[in-house]
Parts: structure tokens; C-alpha cells; sequence
């Protein structure tokens, strides 16, 4: 399993770009992938790089269909090949919920 942090925003559209960021989570989340939003990023778990990209890409062009000029794309992976991990799994092994 893979387990992503991913932020994605316009920086061309002013100080406000919440109605950009709500098209991503929605594309995001339309994934049917296990997700979690915060208030800087949306982690996720997806099974390989293939499906991972392609909620990225479709995240995008959200963004784009909404007329952004300039994309801003922060992604952290972590792909754990020695055993399962999940995002709950990551939290407990810190004390979180």
C-alpha cells in the first residue's frame, strides 16, 4: 500500500483559492480511495504509483476545468514494501487517532 500526502492548489488566482481547493477534494475523493483532509493537505491510501498518479491528474485538471493559470502540487510518498501500512496504522504508531 502506499500512503500519500498530497497538496495542490492554484497560485495564480489571489489569496482566496478555498472554491479551487474544494474541486480537487471532491475529484480526490471521487477516487474511492481511503482518504483524510486536513487543514494543509489530504492524505490517501492508494494500491500502486499508477492509481496515485492518476488521482493527482485528475485533481488537476479540477483545478484547471476552474480556470486556474498556475499550479502549485506538494506530494509526499511512502510506499512500505516490508509490510502493510495504512494511514490509521501510521497514526497509531505515534499515539494518534
Amino acid at each position: 500500500m502506499i500512503i500519500a500526502e498530497l497538496a495542490i492548489f492554484p497560485t495564480s488566482e489571489g489569496s482566496s483559492v478555498s472554491r479551487f481547493v474544494k474541486e480537487a477534494i471532491r475529484a480526490i475523493e471521487a477516487s474511492g480511495l481511503r482518504t483524510e483532509t486536513g487543514g494543509m493537505s489530504t492524505t490517501l491510501e492508494a494500491p500502486d504509483l499508477k492509481t496515485l498518479f492518476q488521482v493527482i491528474q485528475d485533481a488537476h485538471a479540477a483545478i484547471l476545468k476552474l480556470g486556474a493559470k498556475r499550479i502549485h502540487i506538494d506530494l509526499r510518498v511512502d510506499h512500505r514494501l516490508d509490510k502493510e501500512a495504512t494511514i490509521a496504522s501510521k497514526k497509531k504508531a505515534v499515539g494518534k487517532r
